[in-house]
């Protein structure tokens, strides 16, 4: 058995201050994984080796792709064994620092692991507009994933920071979100029409019906506390590969005091 790890760190080097990268490599040893998957590292190559290196998992292949905006975005897959092939970027969104995968040997044949971070959006604007077009460029190449898989190519699982909350049990106040970002039908459809075509979301295959499991919650107030969260964090995987998995588990913190990042991890255990 093995597993994938995916979370959000809110910036690479923050993470390691707060104890999450050392938590992170802990994690992986325990449950056996062959990729951690990472969204909105906010560092340079040299940054983010020297980040990982102090958290313990210096020893670890890593693939990164940086954002041009510097501070921002940027997404990582770390590896036990070297990838086959890295790509980085989606059409129109090269260097965003926002899309990144490899190709993986895994007892389960070869996977490709994406680790994905889409835009925030905001209703009724021109960042709604480039997070839409974002999705766009993430459905081709999902349908090209899936197409691959079905004909034999090897399965996928996507991973990462989606901002999006699906259905009414991916979020805590969803009467209260409806027409904002991040809950807008525009965005959910993109997930209706990926399960439709056959993609699983592990993380609600293996999470039972909700409300929740939330992965993210406000610094603000007392949402974490509360669990008035969200769960925007995914893992979806092709039919046959999510046919192997077995568990998948958010990794939310015992205490607000505890906490290192405003997500939680994710993690997917295949046979």
């Amino acid at each position: 058995m093995f597993s994938i790890l995916s979370a959000n760190v809110n910036g690479a080097r923050a993470a390691l201050r707060r104890g999450g990268l050392s938590w992170l490599a802990a994690q992986a040893e325990s449950h056996a994984a062959v990729a951690i998957t990472l969204q909105e590292v906010r560092a340079d190559d040299v940054q983010l080796l020297a980040a990982l290196a102090g958290g313990g998992l210096g020893d670890w292949q890593v693939a990164h792709a940086v954002a041009e905006r510097k501070g921002h975005a940027g997404v990582a897959v770390l590896s036990r064994v070297a990838p086959r092939v890295v790509r980085i970027g989606l059409p129109g969104f090269g260097s965003a620092g926002r899309w990144l995968e490899v190709e993986l040997d895994t007892p389960a044949g070869v996977v490709t692991v994406a680790s994905g971070y889409v835009f925030t959006g905001e209703a009724g604007t021109e960042r709604q507009v480039e997070k839409y077009a974002f999705l766009d460029a993430m459905s081709a190449r999902l349908d090209l994933l899936n197409a691959r898989a079905a004909s034999g190519g090897g399965g996928a699982v996507i991973t990462g920071d989606l901002n999006v909350a699906h259905r009414p049990e991916d979020l805590k106040n969803w009467k209260g979100n409806l027409g904002r970002a991040g809950f807008l039908d525009g965005e959910r459809a993109y997930l209706d029409r990926w399960l439709a075509a056959g993609w699983a979301d592990l993380g609600r295959r293996h999470g039972g019906d909700g409300p929740g499991p939330y992965t993210w919650w406000s610094w603000r107030g007392r949402a974490f506390d509360a669990d008035t969260g969200w769960r925007i964090d995914y893992q979806l995987a092709t039919p046959g590969l999510a046919d192997r998995s077995v568990k998948s588990e958010v990794g939310r913190a015992p205490s607000y005091a505890e906490r290192w990042s405003d997500h939680a991890s994710v993690t997917t255990w295949f046979d």
